[in-house]
């Protein structure tokens, strides 16, 4: 029960074949399903970047989920860092940036 309270907030950029097969929005619909908070947008490197915040199983579960993404993509890499929660309730798509 204790893990489920504890909420962590995670800043994760994967890499590979990322862009053009819809990584985000399947990203989105993910992350709202497991009721996290934060965003996701491409970067301008060809990775895509989002901040998941939530209940620690919920962000992990997440984590482990961008390992596979939609059908099209191919995930090389996925580099997670230590991150503040966003300001905002909810999970969205960003510009490239």
């Amino acid at each position: 029960m204790q893990e489920e309270t504890h909420r962590i907030a995670v800043r994760a950029v994967v890499r590979g074949k990322v862009q053009g097969v819809w990584f985000r929005a399947w990203t989105t619909e993910h992350a709202d399903a497991l009721g996290l908070d934060g965003w996701v947008r491409n970067r301008e490197d060809g990775s895509v970047e989002a901040l998941f915040s939530g209940p620690a199983d919920k962000v992990e579960a997440m984590l482990k989920r961008c390992w596979e993404g939609p059908p099209a993509a191919t995930v090389t890499d996925v580099e997670r860092f230590e991150a503040d929660p966003p300001d905002e309730k909810g999970f969205r798509q960003r510009p490239t940036r």
